[in-house]
């Protein structure tokens, strides 16, 4: 879609943001979320958001959820892009849009992409993923006016439910292991669990890193999955994204995450105990849950795709991931008591 750079200048102005001369914009590519635009005039840069223009699902791409929580994590100890200005009602790009500082640095998106970092900028950056992951976990989301950014009890059990209700709606098959997954989870919730601010798809491809030093993260972005929940369902997420096959849920040949050169999904949940001090007890559930969840979204990207008819085969491929994810899901779970 085309970018109406004189409305969008009336927006910055109005909103008490100076716009030096003519604005040029370019689509930033990579991944399925939200559309990304980088802004430039002729003394300063933006980045800005909208959801895509086809194949919404509120909850995935809520512009007003990524604006409230980068807003009030600006006065913690987690990295992130300045926020600007937020149109709410779409006026400018005919749907809410959220405008925040251009954060130079690397997005590290591909196996290419990693190929620039020694071994031990990689272990660092693992690191510093998990190092930052912990310290979002640690903030008090009361304290930077966040109490009511979600609901955290009962998350767990709602996260099943939901993700159950999401695949009948977008399955394109029946898959008896997805089926018997989601009512083995059901059956397995923990009986308590932790509350926190909560990414909702926290990688090394949704954060910047710092340009020159790969062991720091400029800032965390993609934040429209984010809510209060258990924090431990973030940590399952990084590490069942790990499974080579993520790939194809990408749309990616070859991602940086699913690289053999990073920690296994093992140390990389080891660390994240060590680093926050949470206890990990009731870990094969909440990695079977990753697995679930990921699991429904290859399979929704697929079913978007042969709804909207042309789109890329990417897009058509990406359910070949769902019957491994389901698979990883019921082998975490294996050793759960029920």
């Amino acid at each position: 879609m085309t970018v109406d750079t004189g409305a969008l200048a009336t927006f910055l102005r109005d909103n008490g943001v100076p716009v030096a001369g003519e604005l040029r914009v370019d689509r930033i590519s990579g991944g399925r979320s939200n559309l990304t635009y980088r802004v430039d005039d002729d003394e300063s840069s933006w980045i800005v958001r909208r959801p895509p223009t086809s194949g919404l699902t509120p909850s995935a791409h809520d512009m007003a959820r990524e604006w409230a929580v980068t807003s009030a994590v600006q006065s913690t100890d987690v990295p992130v892009a300045p926020t600007v200005a937020f149109d709410p009602d779409g006026r400018v790009l005919g749907a809410p849009m959220t405008v925040v500082e251009f954060v130079p640095g690397r997005v590290v998106r591909t196996a290419d992409d990693l190929r620039t970092f020694t071994d031990a900028e990689v272990a660092a950056n693992a690191t510093e993923l998990v190092r930052v992951l912990a310290a979002l976990h640690a903030v008090d989301h009361r304290a930077i006016g966040l109490s009511e950014f979600g609901r955290p009890d009962g998350f767990v059990s709602r996260q099943v439910a939901t993700w159950g209700r999401q695949w009948q709606r977008v399955k394109t098959r029946d898959l008896a292991d997805v089926d018997r997954l989601q009512s083995v989870l059901a059956e397995s919730v923990p009986t308590r669990s932790d509350a926190a601010i909560v990414h909702g798809d926290f990688r090394v491809d949704n954060v910047i890193l710092d340009p020159t030093d790969a062991g720091r993260v400029a800032a965390v972005v993609d934040w429209e999955m984010s809510t209060l929940g258990d924090p431990i369902t973030d940590v399952a997420l990084l590490c069942a994204y790990r499974r080579p096959i993520f790939d194809t849920v990408l749309g990616v040949p070859a991602a940086a995450w699913t690289s053999s050169r990073y920690p296994s999904a093992d140390a990389l949940a080891e660390e994240y105990a060590v680093v926050s001090g949470r206890d990990l007890g009731d870990w094969p559930f909440y990695l079977a849950l990753a697995n679930f969840k990921i699991a429904v979204i290859a399979e929704g990207i697929t079913h978007r795709a042969l709804a909207d008819g042309g789109a890329d085969d990417s897009a058509t491929a990406a359910a070949e991931a769902t019957a491994e994810f389901a698979a990883a899901g019921l082998q975490a779970l294996a050793g759960v008591s029920r």
